[in-house]
């Protein structure tokens, strides 16, 4: 894409959603770590239900390590790898106390430092807690950046650098959310939706899917009117 069209691309995106927004539920940087960490290889909507069994009881690294890992295992086994899970949150929430005095550190390097977070979990808390320019990208932005033509790369993080390239200062506050919610809701994976889609002529994407014409109802089937059966013939008389 041309710059041009990289601009043209956001300004539609934030036209049509001027305030997005993570779909994660959190009430505080603690909250929004936790459940971040519980989405990899999950759905928003799968942490969501988990974490409404979870914060009530556990929006601190200190209440959580009360609650400890058998009480965090059994309000997020709805959700996939929750033993492993249920283990790095009560480890990152010591590791908070112990090096941070219970609060969520700013930076990458300490997020990253703490078990269970990686490069995009990093830049998702420092994006939605603490409003620093980071885009985190994930499979549907990867998918969005690669299918458009917006950001090429091989990689999330080859990616992730092209998108911090391109994309303007005007923009990259909210580029990760217009961008993962474009991949959720439009640009899907197996069939995108590129006739409802609103940047669609801008895209470099050569399968654009169009809209199926509606199909027609059949007509009954004919049937043959019920035969009627021949008179029979009077046999001679002998």
């Amino acid at each position: 894409m041309t710059p041009q069209d990289v601009d043209e691309f956001f300004r539609r995106l934030a036209k049509a959603r001027p305030d997005p927004r993570t779909e994660l539920h959190f009430v505080n940087p603690y909250t929004l770590l936790v459940a971040v960490v519980l989405s990899a290889q999950a759905t928003d909507a799968g942490v969501n239900k988990a974490t409404a069994a979870l914060f009530p009881v556990a929006d601190t690294p200190q209440k959580m390590l009360a609650l400890g890992e058998a009480g965090v295992r059994e309000r997020i086994k709805t959700i996939g790898l929750f033993n492993t899970k249920a283990k790095n949150v009560i480890a990152l929430s010591r590791r908070l106390i112990a090096e941070h005095g219970g609060a969520v550190p700013h930076t990458r390097e300490a997020l990253e430092a703490l078990p269970g977070v990686g490069r995009k979990t990093a830049n998702v808390v420092m994006n939605v807690a603490f409003g620093h320019a980071t885009i985190a990208v994930d499979t549907h932005i990867f998918r969005v950046a690669n299918r458009t033509g917006l950001a090429p790369g091989k990689t999330p993080l080859l990616v992730e650098l092209e998108l911090e390239r391109v994309v303007s200062e005007r923009w990259k506050r909210n580029a990760h959310h217009w961008l993962i919610l474009h991949g959720r809701y439009t640009c899907i994976a197996r069939k995108p939706r590129c006739e409802a889609c609103i940047v669609a002529d801008l895209c470099a994407y050569p399968a654009k899917t169009t809209a199926e014409p509606p199909s027609q109802p059949k007509a009954p089937a004919r049937t043959a009117p019920p035969r009627r059966p021949k008179p029979r013939r009077a046999g001679r008389r002998r």
